[in-house]
């Protein structure tokens, strides 16, 4: 399909979208993506589905249709309805926090101190060593090595994130590399 095409069935689901359910045609553009058509003829419609979720919308002319349910997963709960129904202030507001805990990592003393060891797990890096563990593995054994030591930079960290969970902690201290890496990519 072209891209004229798919931006004009963009148009109307988020038309249906903001009509029906009361959904910010923001979030729509944002984090729903075509799948493509399904059905015969008269019967023919657009499916849609969520980024994240995987949560599908179904297009018919000019209704659109959430499954509740695909196979036996439930789809679009309440908290999901919600996230859709967020203005554009409560938008802007989640991103300004994701950038100032993307800001506040990458200026941590624990990652300034750890950076170069964590990028040699990474494979487009310059400093990669092949063999070892992959970014999320060796992220995680030295936060665990780093709280048996009770390290002052990893508890100010924690502090700030809210969490001692080594996952949460793990994605936090990764961010900035992956960042990295993609502003590498783009220049």
């Amino acid at each position: 399909m072209g891209n004229s095409k798919e931006e004009a069935l963009f148009e109307t689901l988020r038309a249906a979208c903001s009509r029906q359910f009361g959904f910010n045609p923001r979030r729509v553009t944002e984090e729903i993506r075509y799948v493509g058509k399904e059905g015969h003829g008269r019967d023919q419609v657009h499916v849609f589905r969520d980024a994240r979720t995987h949560s599908q919308i179904v297009l018919k002319n000019t209704f659109a249709t959430l499954r509740e349910t695909h196979g036996d997963k439930p789809h679009w709960s309440e908290a999901e309805k919600a996230h859709y129904k967020e203005t554009d202030a409560e938008i802007d507001a989640q991103i300004q926090k994701k950038k100032a805990e993307l800001e506040y990592a990458r200026l941590s003393q624990l990652y300034l101190d750890c950076r170069e060891q964590l990028l040699t797990h990474y494979k487009n890096s310059p400093s990669y060593q092949p063999g070892g563990a992959t970014p999320r593995e060796a992220a995680k054994a030295l936060i665990n090595s780093l709280s048996d030591q009770h390290d002052a930079r990893l508890a100010s960290f924690a502090e700030h994130y809210g969490s001692n969970d080594p996952d949460i902690l793990v994605h936090h201290l990764l961010s900035p590399c992956h960042l990295e890496f993609e502003a590498s990519h783009k220049s």
